[in-house]
Parts: structure tokens; C-alpha cells; sequence
């Protein structure tokens, strides 16, 4: 059986980046836009 797993997101605005958090599995990704923060965070 294939899964899904969903976890909460926490976006903040730092300077120029974005912050993309996900405190379930503590890890963290930055990018220019919410979408590159997004797609490092994957």
C-alpha cells in the first residue's frame, strides 16, 4: 500500500527569502519565492 503524508507548513518572509518549516519532521528550506522554498523543502 502506497501512502500519503501530510504534515503542517509554516511559511515566514526573512529579508529577501523565504522560510518554508515543517516542525513535524524539523526541517527547513529557504528560496527567493515561496514556491523555490517550497520545491528545496521537497
Amino acid at each position: 500500500m502506497t501512502g500519503t503524508m501530510q504534515s503542517t507548513a509554516v511559511i515566514e518572509r526573512e529579508g529577501g527569502e523565504y522560510l518554508y518549516i515543517c516542525p513535524e519532521l524539523d526541517i527547513a528550506s529557504q528560496g527567493a519565492t515561496v514556491e523555490k522554498a517550497r520545491d528545496n523543502l521537497q
